[in-house]
């Protein structure tokens, strides 16, 4: 076992003496694998963070739970024409809309949402861009957050345009410190609104989790904010299990509402979480084909500097060749020696580019709301990678060194 070890532990030493011998060749080798498997790890920790996110959320959710949004998630080319943007003259939801797919008897309860940014201040204490949403009453159970302290506003308070305010703990910390939010005056937008409320989020999917947030009652919204229902979207939760007996019910009742006639398309889009799902999964899919390309171009420029330094390694080393030759050692076990090498100097350069990939991945976890974290196939596809283009680009100068004739080896100077 220890035997069969020993050319191994030999390589890799050999390969260090090789970086302490000529360092700059070997920064820029483990430069250029360290960027290609960075790449890797930091693309591969956002979005596993951020899918771990979207399925928490959904969780909270419900499975259930689907949308129902003025304009359709697309990816097709829009050129302002009426053939290809006809999403355009979609026609935004109303109160009266929303307030009809609640009486459904499939349909537990719907919530319309719209949203603003806005200045909110408490004293001497001021966050100049903030998110405002502004929910219809029943917002908490289809947003899957919870009221950790104090209340939500009553449908009373929503139908009445009552400016009360829920707070998340963001902006609890940013304006109050650590003193009590609930009862305070806030303004927003230089209008007096009581804190009635602190909210947690229930994922982080749309980034809103761990930035400061205010939630207001939907009229409130309109009357005293200015927020716009041309954007509002409605967020759906059905009675049962029977989603697409629910999607069929408030499709009926948009389409009688709009008037729209047997032949025509509908002017609205239904989204569900599988269709959101699939949506992310072609923008990840891009994701990882940039991914792909930064990453290939890093490990090609390593490998590059592979082939450079082990050229100038077995020139340097004729003679040691020639010796190891004449003592037995087979074309087999040179070939082994040189390709071990190379793939240690490509080992390193990886291992370079995880930790720093882990550290960014922490920095990003901490200062934003993706929960990025660096999965276990990240880490094995990234060595992986990087030991095989060693091998890949080392094979040349590992042939040379095999096949160099003994004797010649031997009085080379």
């Amino acid at each position: 076992m220890f035997t069969r070890l020993r050319p191994l532990g030999e390589g890799v030493m050999i390969a260090i003496d090789a970086l302490r011998a000529n360092r700059v060749r070997a920064a820029l080798t483990i430069l250029g694998i360290a960027i290609g498997v960075f790449v890797v790890v930091i693309i591969s920790a956002a979005i596993h963070g951020i899918n771990t996110s979207i399925a928490a959320e959904f969780e909270r959710a419900g499975p259930t739970t689907f949308f129902v949004n003025r304009f359709p998630i697309t990816f097709e080319a829009c050129d302002g024409s009426e053939d290809t943007c006809k999403w355009r003259n979609n026609p935004p939801f109303t109160i009266a809309e929303s307030e009809a797919i609640r009486q459904l008897p499939s349909i537990r309860t719907v919530s319309l949402r719209t949203g603003i940014g806005a200045s909110v201040k408490y004293h001497d204490r001021q966050l100049s861009s903030t998110g405002v949403n502004a929910y219809s009453s029943g917002w908490l159970e289809v947003d899957g957050g919870d009221i950790i302290r104090g209340r939500d506003f009553t449908h009373a308070e929503e139908t009445g345009g009552s400016r009360v305010v829920i707070i998340n703990a963001t902006m609890s910390e940013r304006l109050f410190g650590g003193s009590e939010p609930l009862g305070k005056v806030i303004a927003i937008r230089d209008i007096p609104f009581e804190v009635i409320g602190l909210y947690e989020a229930g994922g982080s999917f749309m980034g809103e989790g761990e930035r400061p947030r205010a939630i207001v009652p939907l009229t409130t919204g309109r009357r005293s904010l200015n927020a716009n229902i041309d954007w509002a979207d409605l967020t759906v939760k059905p009675t049962g299990d029977d989603r697409d007996g629910a999607i069929d019910d408030v499709t009926a009742v948009l389409r009688g509402m709009r008037g729209l006639r047997p032949g025509q398309e509908n002017d609205f889009a239904i989204i569900t979480q599988d269709k959101l799902f699939e949506t992310w999964g072609k923008m990840t899919g891009v994701f990882f084909l940039v991914m792909f390309v930064l990453s290939a171009v890093g490990l090609i420029v390593g490998g590059v500097g592979v082939v450079a330094i082990m050229m100038i390694s077995v020139t340097e080393r004729t003679r040691e060749i020639g010796v190891r030759k004449a003592l037995g050692a087979t074309r087999r076990v040179i070939l082994w020696q040189f390709l071990v090498e190379a793939a240690t100097l490509t080992a390193i350069g990886a291992v370079c580019g995880l930790a720093f990939g882990w550290a960014v991945s922490l920095v990003i976890r901490s200062a934003t709301p993706v929960a990025a974290s660096v999965p276990v196939g990240a880490v094995v596809a990234a060595l992986g990678a990087s030991c095989l283009t060693g091998i890949l680009f080392g094979m040349l100068p590992a042939t040379k060194a095999s096949r160099l004739d003994p004797i010649e080896a031997l009085r080379y100077e």
